[in-house]
Parts: C-alpha cells; structure tokens; sequence
C-alpha cells in the first residue's frame, strides 16, 4: 500500500492511495481460505470446497469486504505517518479501481487547528449581581399572591370591567363554518389579562350574567396556528358569570395555601429561590462576558466541515421556528443569503469557542465524571413521569445522546474553572437589569468541541 500526500493547504491535506492488485487479490485469496473451512456446500465434505467454486459463490461480497478494509487501511495509515488530528472522518473517494487491477483512492483530511494556549489570569470580566432585598421580595410574595387570585359575584350585579373574571361559553366560526378548537364551556377569563386573541376581552367589557353577545376578531399574523393566521372569526357568546377580584392578601393563610407552615417559612423559601435565580443570572452573564472575550481575542482558522454541520443544525432550527411562527424573509427585512452568512458566523464563532474550551479542559484534564453523567441523566428522565424507565435504557443504548449531556456539563465545568482564575469584578446592579435578557443571546460552544474534549 502506497500513500502520498499531494495538497497541504490550510488545515486540508489530500492524499492518494494505492492498493497494489496482488496485494487485492492476496487479501480476497485469504479470506476465502477462511471461509472454506466453515461454508458448507452439497456434494463436498466441510473444507473441501474448490476455492473457485468459493469465489464464484462469494467473491464480490468479499472483495467489497476486502476493499472496504483497505480504505480504513489507508486512511489510518496516512493519519499515523503524518502525525495528523483529524477534526472529521475523512473523506474518501474511489478514483479507479477494477477487478484484477490497482485500487487508487483519494482521501481528504480535515485537520484540528492549534489552538493558542489561553492567559486565564489576563482575562478580566465586570460580572452584574443583585441582592434580595425586601423590596424583591414583598414584590414577589405580591406577584405569587395575584397569581393565586380568588375571585367572588358583587353583592349587587353589574356590568364587568377590567380585572373581573367573566365565566362563558363560545362557539366560534369562521365563514360560517365551526374550526378546531373554536368552541368551549366554561372558559374563566380575566378582563385585561391579555391571555386571548387581541381584541377578544375589550368586547366582553359590559357584559352581565346570562347576556349572548357576538363578537368578532382577526387572528394576528402571529398566532400559533398558522391555519387561523390573519382569518376573521365571529364568536358567539355566552355570559354565565360575572365576578370581581378580592384584595390580594400577603399572610399565613396563603403561606398555608402554597404547603408552608406560615409566612415566614414562605418568605425564607422564596427568598432562597429567588437568590438562586439571582445567582444563576449572574453566572450566565459573566459566561457570557467571557466567550465574548474569548472569541475576539483568539482568532485562528476553524475547520470548514465542523462549522458546516454546526450551520446546519442552526440553519434548520432558523427555518422550523420562521414555520411555526409564520415569518418570511421578506418579514424579517433580510434576504435568505444575508441571513445565512449571519448565522455561519455564528456557527464559526461556536465552533471556536468549542475548540478554545476542549483546549483547556484537555489541558487541564478537566473531565466529566461519571457521577455527573448519571445525575445529567436522572434528570432527563425526571421530566418524563412515567417513562423514566424508557428514557433511562434510551441513554444508556444511545452513545451520540449522552454525549450530547456530556458536552455542556463540560463546558460549564470549563468556563467555572476559567472564571475562578480571571480577575471577576462584581457589579451591583438593579434585580431588572440582571435578568433582563441580553439581545442576540445564543448557546456558545456546545456540541462544537472534539469528542475527545473531557
């Protein structure tokens, strides 16, 4: 077997590979001297079987065999002589080959880049952090209170205004003709809540109990269903109930409601709570801070194909939520071509992120514990009552899925480790600035990182 390399250019070799044709022929010769000792044929005692009657039974599942063995060969070959890293399979492809003859093929590598080693102790990052104050808290302990809203009739009848609950039943048409999901009993609607089509609730405003009243509305283009988009529906109504808010009232008993002894309990409860969500906001934001600092400051070159399966899945998630939420091009006021060079940059910038993490955590021997793992994996299956036996045999068969766990608890262990060493200043901030979400958020590194990353 010869191989030569004949391209190097960038992080792409190309090689030829020649398989001599004896070399093919002594290879197909022997595995059908193997197979002569265990095939069976009528008229001939165990291994006794002509080999030309064996390779005319046999001989081109063999040779397939044979030069499928020969590719892996090469291949393996080419990457030990030359001391490459691989950043994909390579890419293999069959340029001249006929029975009795050379089989010639040409392989493409890909190579991992050299990633720079990163000065962690360089790195400053400015991370926002808010306290639970009791104003936070009172605000929450309001919020969990609405959210718990009893309602009850006047003492004296009246028409409904914002903030009442209006009890109905509808049936709902569309150019005459009934829908899916165009008509209930007993639906409870809060007036000014918000929670149906636009414009739905300003027209209940002055019904009273036992009133018909039609109404009719336009499906924003935005609706969920995108068989209802922009149609007009014609409702016809009925008033079953009319009832005000009650005071929303912050004490013992809606502790009691909610499954605590009394009010305090509930306060340190959700004082807790709320200090975790504090505390995992300003984590991401100063995640966030750092891949930022990291993907501008170490620029190198990335390999193609890893950025075009990353672009790939991205590309298709861009399209199934445009679907679903009925968006164009046009609507979004950039061309398909504008949009993909948008997020192939996003994909590069992914894939960097991936290799400078999988560089530290390698460097470091950061690894994933099994542990870990398991705990990632129990909590996978905690999100599926009843089927956390299925999910749990899905993980334990399914290789490409639990490396899919594995990869973001590798690289929060990462970022954890790098933010321990960098120079992190925190930053008081108002509760509403930290968790407001940053624009263009998007997932850094994941997925993107070598397998062999931890």
């Amino acid at each position: 077997m010869q191989v030569t390399q004949v391209a190097a250019e960038g992080l792409v070799r190309q090689f030829k590979v020649v398989v001599p044709a004896a070399e093919i022929e002594e290879r197909v010769t022997t595995r059908l001297e193997d197979l002569k000792g265990r095939v069976r044929m009528p008229g001939f005692r165990p291994g006794k079987v002509p080999l030309g009657l064996l390779k005319k039974q046999y001989g081109k599942g063999v040779l397939g065999e044979v030069v499928e063995q020969a590719l892996e060969e090469g291949a393996k070959k080419a990457i030990g002589e030359h001391g490459l890293k691989p950043a994909l399979r390579p890419k293999i492809e069959i340029t001249a080959f006929d029975e009795g003859k050379d089989l010639e093929f040409a392989m493409r590598v890909e190579l991992l880049p050299d990633v720079p080693e990163v000065d962690m102790k360089a790195i400053a990052i400015v991370r926002p952090v808010a306290t639970v104050d009791e104003t936070v808290l009172r605000q929450a302990l309001e919020r969990l209170a609405r959210s718990r809203q009893k309602f009850q009739a006047p003492a004296e009848p009246r028409p409904a205004r914002s903030g009442d609950r209006v009890t109905i039943d509808y049936e709902g048409t569309i150019d005459g003709r009934p829908f899916e999901g165009g008509s209930g009993k007993d639906l409870a609607v809060v007036l000014g809540a918000g929670g149906l089509i636009p414009g739905f609730e300003d027209q209940l405003a002055g019904v009273v109990p036992g009133e018909r009243r039609t109404i009719e509305v336009t499906f924003p283009e935005s609706w969920g269903e995108a068989s209802l988009r922009g149609k007009t529906a014609r409702f016809e109504v009925e008033v079953k109930a009319v009832e005000e808010p009650l005071p929303v009232v912050v004490d013992d008993a809606l502790a009691k409601e909610l499954g605590f002894d009394d009010l305090p309990a509930l306060e340190k409860a959700l004082a807790e709570r709320i200090e975790a969500d504090f505390k995992a906001a300003s984590r991401q934001k100063a995640k966030r801070k750092l891949l930022d600092h990291l993907a501008a400051t170490y620029r190198f070159p990335v390999p193609e194909g890893m950025v075009d399966i990353e672009f790939r899945t991205i590309w298709q998630q861009v399209e199934r939520e445009m679907q679903e939420r009925g968006l164009t091009f046009e609507s979004e006021g950039k061309s398909k071509e504008e949009l993909e060079a948008e997020y192939r940059a996003i994909a590069e910038r992914r894939v960097r992120l991936g290799l400078i993490l999988s560089d530290i955590g390698t460097r470091h021997e950061i690894k994933v514990e099994g542990p870990e793992l398991q705990q990632a994996v129990i909590a996978q299956a905690q999100r599926f009552p009843g089927q956390e036996r299925q999910v749990l045999e899905y993980y334990r068969t399914n290789a490409a899925a639990l490396e899919a766990l594995r990869a973001p608890i590798f690289e929060d262990k990462v970022v954890d480790f790098i933010l321990q060493l960098a120079q992190v200043t925190d930053r008081k901030v108002s509760p509403e600035e930290l968790m407001r979400e940053d624009e263009e958020e998007e997932p850094a590194a994941a997925g993107s990182a070598p397998a062999s990353a931890g």
